[in-house]
């Protein structure tokens, strides 16, 4: 009974150890399974890159200025178009582009038949209506003297009469002559006396009369002149002269060639200084303001700028700006020369500094990979202003940190760089 009893007992703990220890091998095998899945799930994805192949860049402390780099052309400070009268085709040219001109000078002649000969239709008619006056004034006068004829053969008939008036008064208060003779007498007096009060009255007003009609018609005569005076001037048109002294820009007709009337054939610079012209990208139309400064390097001195006009009109997302170069001592620029303008457009404050590179295009600031050693890991950064040179960083990175400055376009899935 004891044998049996022992030889059951080791059966049932045979059975038991068994069980453990396949329990005990299925958990091992579970939670392997489990970590390498983890870890599987949880590995970052990595590339083993060159050294030859990146750009290294060391993020910094320093000053930060907003500005842009903006390319300009020199032209006169001060210009005056040189604009077209008389349309027509240019006939002869006495100017060359660049030369030094003076105030009236001639500079091109145009031609234009039809122009012409309008001019010269419009003088003869203002000359015939002049001849028409004066003759009209001529007949006022022919007329005034025909009354004064009149006149004098009136005093001379009336003088005959009053002489015999007189004469036989007293021969009629003698009794000489009879009381016919003298009412006949009498009465020619009478009647001359009145013809002639008649013919002055009408002579006076006559000459009030013509007196304003000439006066009218000298008015008009002298309308006419001034007509004709201008119309000869305008026929100087054709001949295109300086309106100020300096040098002759943008002067290039080509004999035969048509011109409008109001169209600019040139430009005279005033020679009063020069300015620079740049376009602008829309994109800083609310950052460039008059006022603000700049520099450009001129034979190797730099010198300071200013912004005089910002021009409101926009053309291609491009808008115009005008800058002066400051100080009295103005250089002398080549116009057209081409300048390259640092544009400041806020002034310096100390900041943490991204040097610029291609990986913008791929992380638009967003993440950046951090070196640290023969690694460079991904990381999540917060950019803020930038300039032509450097990106103002507002989170993620510390001064002298290295990161990767070239392009990303191959690592947009990676999160550790291998540098070898």
């Amino acid at each position: 009974m004891p044998n049996q009893s022992s030889n059951s007992m080791d059966k049932v703990l045979t059975r038991k150890s068994k069980k453990i220890k396949y329990l005990t091998a299925g958990g091992s095998i579970f939670l392997a399974l489990m970590l390498m899945a983890y870890f599987s799930v949880n590995k970052k994805r990595s590339l083993n890159v060159a050294a030859g192949e990146i750009i290294i860049k060391t993020v910094t402390k320093g000053n930060f200025e907003d500005f842009i780099i903006m390319q300009a052309k020199a032209e006169p400070l001060h210009a005056m178009l040189v604009n077209i009268i008389e349309g027509g085709s240019v006939q002869e040219i006495y100017a060359e582009n660049g030369a030094i001109v003076t105030k009236g000078q001639s500079l091109a002649k145009m031609y234009n038949p039809n122009t012409e000969l309008g001019y010269l239709t419009q003088e003869t008619a203002i000359i015939e209506q002049m001849n028409n006056l004066n003759s009209g004034k001529l007949n006022i006068r022919n007329q005034e003297l025909e009354l004064t004829k009149d006149l004098a053969l009136i005093e001379h008939d009336y003088n005959n009469a009053k002489r015999q008036y007189d004469m036989n008064k007293r021969l009629y208060d003698k009794g000489v002559i009879s009381r016919n003779d003298w009412n006949t007498i009498e009465e020619n007096f009478r009647y001359q006396q009145e013809r002639k009060n008649n013919i002055q009255l009408s002579i006076q007003k006559e000459k009030q009369t013509n007196k304003i009609q000439i006066a009218q018609i000298n008015g008009s005569i002298k309308t006419m002149e001034k007509s004709l005076e201008i119309l000869r001037n305008n026929k100087q048109n054709f001949l295109i002269t300086a309106p100020a002294s300096g040098r002759l820009t943008s002067f290039d007709p080509i004999l035969g060639q048509t011109f409008q009337a109001g169209q600019s054939i040139g430009k005279i610079d005033l020679m009063q200084g020069y300015k620079l012209v740049a376009e602008v990208d829309e994109f800083y139309r609310d950052k460039v303001a008059v006022g603000q400064k700049g520099e450009i390097d001129h034979k190797g001195t730099t010198l300071e700028v200013t912004v005089i006009k910002v021009l409101q009109e926009v053309k291609n997302g491009r808008f115009q700006t005008e800058l002066a170069i400051t100080g009295t001592n103005q250089p002398a620029l080549q116009l057209g020369s081409s300048f390259g303008i640092k544009l400041s457009l806020s002034a310096r404050h100390q900041v943490l500094l991204l040097p610029k590179g291609a990986f913008n295009h791929e992380t638009a600031g967003k993440w950046i990979f951090v070196v640290n050693g023969d690694k460079a890991e991904r990381r999540e950064i917060k950019t803020g202003r930038e300039n032509p040179n450097y990106y103002e960083v507002l989170g993620g990175l510390k001064a002298g940190e290295k990161v990767i400055t070239s392009s990303y376009t191959d690592y947009t899935e990676v999160e550790i760089l291998n540098i070898n």
